[in-house]
């Protein structure tokens, strides 16, 4: 047994945490679970749920995960019976640019290694269901039995859980006639995968594979070719059964832990599955769960897609924050930012103000976690708390990372305080009777503060397409940088007036929703010219080491 696992409690002892026992879970191994959905839906909901979200990042992260599982492991240091729930990580990242989204430090979800690889084998599920369908249909390409169409009108690419910018556009059928139909297509990435949001976004296994077999295809003519017209969405969902279970696991503390679907929110929706959330819900009191990056993506598409879609009634976010950050959108170069410097600070400030400004446009409070570093400076700190405080914003300062649920206190008794006093009325941003371009306009000028909106003649075509097939009812999920407000990555701060750039949009009806292309915002990201993958190693014991 690798020594990182020595200290941790078998899951039978997490599990009877929530209420649950070994006969109402599904090991996998001594430390990982799934819940059956049918152990799930016997208990109602009684839990309240907060929404962890945060600042524009900076390319290393602001610590979000961290700070939720620490918070997490705080409340539970206060006596309240709280539950973290979370998206799996992608092995994309984790071989490539940010290592590791298992939390950090005294703030970790574990095994974290073995929930940083395979984990329980979902994101493997949701690849191989994928790939089936891109299979079939260029097997019906080929031999034309249920599906006639011209092969450039195939819309439906493959997927891959790893970085690789050579697939992004692909030549297939090479070689003859025998080995299939010569046609252009490509690979994205599996988080990007339309089978990854109909997953994440389903209640059950029926919803599912309703949800799949609404998925499209191809084009023919006008019209739009789905899954059921070939009649694969019953070969899918099998695929899926197993993986659509929650997994259960722990913190660094012995905390339980939550962990389930794994949308990026840049170029997807960013939450992690409906089942994983209604888990948490019925199974503690409080229930910390986080979307991805900051609250202009995340915390957007939670609150205009997954919470009306699932029902939920979040009464509190929390926006992470670092004093990095707030320095890097003040002006201070990246490699400086570790360096105390107040009035970039304070020029960086506007940054944090406008996502707060944003939740209270969906009318959903927010309280501020200061995720501290080591290079932070008391005179940084005491400003910025000061001025959330002038502004009526409860703040704390976590150090987490360090000190786990201890680091998290002061952050969890605000918690626990606003939730005390606070029973929001959170409502989406847009009806889904509106235009789509009514709903994107909505988004790039009410959240990033857009002046106007430009599309690019493809992105013509296909708002001309979704009109003729009666898909305006759907929702809006934009694929955007991370690193900006607006769609270009080297506008930092508090962009204003500006003109938010769309070139293309995607359909996916099986998830609910559309997805505007926004400026260079790509499906599949490349390596960087380090890759995280030199870092890991295996021992002659078989540790792994390095995936962090």
């Amino acid at each position: 047994m690798p020594s990182s696992n020595e200290t941790l409690r078998p899951i039978g002892d997490i599990a009877a945490q929530v209420g649950l026992s070994r006969d109402d879970i599904i090991p996998f191994g001594f430390y990982k679970a799934k819940i059956p959905l049918d152990v799930l839906y016997q208990r109602p909901r009684r839990a309240k749920l907060v929404l962890v979200t945060a600042i524009t990042p900076t390319p290393p992260g602001e610590g979000k995960t961290t700070m939720s599982i620490g918070l997490t492991q705080a409340l539970r240091r206060l006596g309240v019976d709280a539950t973290v729930v979370l998206r799996e990580p992608s092995l994309g990242p984790t071989f490539g640019v940010k290592g590791g989204a298992t939390g950090g430090g005294a703030s970790q979800i574990q095994p974290s290694t073995e929930i940083n690889l395979h984990f329980t084998g979902d994101f493997h599920a949701i690849t191989a269901a994928h790939n089936l369908l891109a299979a079939l249909v260029d097997n019906e390409l080929y031999h034309g039995a249920r599906l006639s169409v011209n092969p450039g009108n195939v819309t439906w690419k493959r997927v891959l859980d790893v970085n690789d910018r050579a697939l992004r556009h692909v030549v297939i059928g090479l070689g003859g006639s025998g080995q299939g139909v010569l046609r252009e297509t490509g690979f994205d990435i599996t988080a990007a995968s339309e089978i990854m949001a109909a997953f994440t976004l389903s209640r059950d296994l029926p919803e599912l594979q309703e949800r799949i077999s609404r998925m499209i295809v191809a084009r023919d003519g006008g019209q739009f070719v789905s899954v059921n017209q070939i009649g694969a969405e019953g070969a899918l969902t099998a695929l899926l059964r197993e993986a659509l279970m929650p997994n259960l696991v722990q913190t660094s503390e012995g905390t339980p832990a939550i962990v389930h679907g794994g949308p990026f929110a840049n170029i997807a929706h960013g939450c992690n599955s409906i089942v994983a959330t209604e888990a948490g819900l019925r199974l503690s009191d409080i229930v910390i769960t986080e979307a991805g990056f900051g609250a202009d993506l995340g915390a957007e598409k939670f609150l205009d897609i997954k919470m009306p879609i699932a029902e939920l009634h979040p009464g509190l976010a929390v926006v992470v924050v670092t004093l990095r950050a707030l320095r890097y959108h003040g002006g201070q170069p990246l490699d400086q930012t570790e360096r105390p410097d107040l009035e970039a600070i304070k020029r960086g400030m506007p940054n944090l103000e406008r996502h707060l400004t944003n939740l209270k446009r969906f009318g959903l409070p927010a309280v501020v976690g200061i995720n501290r570093f080591a290079t932070d400076s008391e005179e940084e700190m005491a400003w910025v708390v000061d001025r959330l405080n002038r502004q009526e914003v409860p703040a704390a300062v976590a150090d987490v990372f360090s000190q786990g649920g201890t680091g998290g206190r002061q952050l969890a008794e605000i918690v626990t305080q606003a939730l005390q006093y606070s029973a929001p009325t959170v409502t989406p941003l847009y009806r889904t009777d509106m235009p789509i371009q009514e709903k994107i306009g909505i988004i790039a000028r009410d959240i990033y503060g857009a002046r106007s909106v430009e599309y690019g003649p493809d992105a013509l075509v296909a708002l001309s397409r979704i009109k003729r097939w009666d898909l305006e009812n759907l929702r809006v999920c934009i694929a955007k940088t991370q690193y900006s407000l607006s769609d270009n990555p080297k506008l930092l701060g508090r962009p204003e007036d500006f003109v938010f750039h769309i070139r293309d949009i995607e359909v996916s009806r099986g998830a609910g929703y559309v997805v505007p292309l926004a400026g260079s915002m790509i499906r599949m990201p490349g390596l960087p010219k380090e890759p995280a993958a030199y870092r890991v190693s295996v021992d002659q014991t078989g540790e792994i080491f390095g995936v962090h």
